[in-house]
C-alpha cells in the first residue's frame, strides 16, 4: 500500500489568484497609461484617429479623441493604485468592446486605417496595409485582464485592500 500526498492543486488558487491579479492590474494599468500618454500630446491627432472610424459625425469624433487620452491615464492611475478596481475594470472592459467593435466595423467595411490606440492613427497612405486582425486580439487579450479583475478585483498592495482591511488570501475553509 503506497501513500501519497494529498492533493494541493485545488488549495494553490487562493495563494496563486492574488499574485495574478496583481499582474493583471498593474499590467491593465500600463497599457492604459502607456496609451494615454502616447495621445496626450496631439489631443487634435487624437480627434482626427477616432474620426478615421467614420462612426459618427467629425464635431463629436474630435471631442471624444479628445478627452479619450485622458479617460485612459485616469483608468491607468486609479488600476495602479489599486482603488475602484472592480468599477475600473468594468469600464476598462466596456472601453476595450467598444475598441474591438470599431477596428472590426473599419475592417469590415474596408477602411485602411491605423486604429490610433497607442499614437495618433488614422487613416494609412496609400500602399500600407492594416493590421486588425493582431489588433483585435491584442484587444481581447486585454478584455481577459480586465474580465479577471471584474471577477477577483482585490490584489495585493492595494488601496482598495488598504481601506477594507481584509486580507487579500481567503481561508480554505471559508
Amino acid at each position: 500500500m503506497s501513500v501519497t500526498a494529498p492533493s494541493t492543486r485545488g488549495h494553490r488558487w487562493p495563494l496563486v489568484r492574488p499574485w495574478l491579479g496583481i499582474a493583471a492590474r498593474l499590467g491593465l494599468a500600463a497599457v492604459w497609461l502607456f496609451a494615454g500618454a502616447s495621445k496626450v500630446s496631439d489631443l487634435a491627432a487624437s480627434g482626427r484617429a477616432v474620426n478615421a472610424y467614420q462612426v459618427m459625425p467629425y464635431d463629436v469624433a474630435t471631442v471624444i479623441g479628445a478627452a479619450l487620452p485622458f479617460v485612459e491615464l485616469a483608468l491607468g492611475v486609479l488600476l495602479l493604485l489599486g482603488l475602484a478596481t472592480r468599477l475600473v475594470a468594468g469600464v476598462s472592459a466596456a472601453l476595450l468592446v467598444v475598441f474591438i467593435a470599431g477596428i472590426a466595423s473599419a475592417w469590415a467595411r474596408g477602411l485602411a486605417i491605423d486604429c490610433g490606440c497607442f499614437g495618433s492613427g488614422g487613416q494609412l497612405a496609400a500602399g500600407q496595409a492594416p493590421s486588425y486582425l493582431p489588433e483585435i486580439l491584442r484587444d481581447l487579450g486585454f478584455l481577459v485582464l480586465a474580465g479577471f479583475l471584474l471577477i477577483w478585483p482585490r490584489t495585493p498592495v492595494s488601496v482598495d485592500g488598504w481601506v477594507s482591511g481584509e486580507p487579500v488570501v481567503e481561508d480554505e475553509d471559508e
